[in-house]
């Protein structure tokens, strides 16, 4: 089984080493010890981990019962280009880049600009963006 650093987990996790460090003190998340005294997390511990936080952050979202995209990453607004009709919206999520195509009114609706936080939701296909 393929075990992950306390670093790789984290970015696995979207979250800072600190916090994954953190959360295996508290016992949240299980580690061992390789050969070499670095602490490791095996994947299927990181994997069930990973969605126990996943569900706890959906429970937090408010807005989630209100769309049927579940696949939510939310993050920070790193770029928008606007075209007469159509606009490009870029959002950086943890380690995900998630670009989205909508229409340049939307855009404006939802008063999106760089350095705002937004959450992209994907299902299918197609990526949502809900501004938060």
């Amino acid at each position: 089984m393929q075990s992950y650093t306390i670093g790789q987990a984290a970015r696995l996790l979207g979250v800072s080493p600190d916090t994954a460090r953190r959360w295996a003190d508290a016992g949240r998340v299980k580690t061992h010890r390789d050969e070499n005294g670095r602490r490791l997390v095996d994947g299927r511990d990181l994997a069930a981990f990973s969605i126990e936080i996943g569900q706890a952050g959906n429970g937090e979202d408010e807005d989630a019962s209100y769309t049927s995209a579940r696949n939510a990453f939310p993050g920070i607004v790193t770029a928008v280009k606007l075209g007469d009709v159509a606009a490009q919206v870029e959002i950086q999520a943890g380690p995900h880049r998630l670009v989205s195509l909508l229409t340049r009114e939307a855009v404006e609706e939802l008063g999106l600009e760089v350095g705002m936080q937004a959450t992209a939701r994907v299902k299918s296909t197609n990526v949502h963006i809900d501004r938060v």
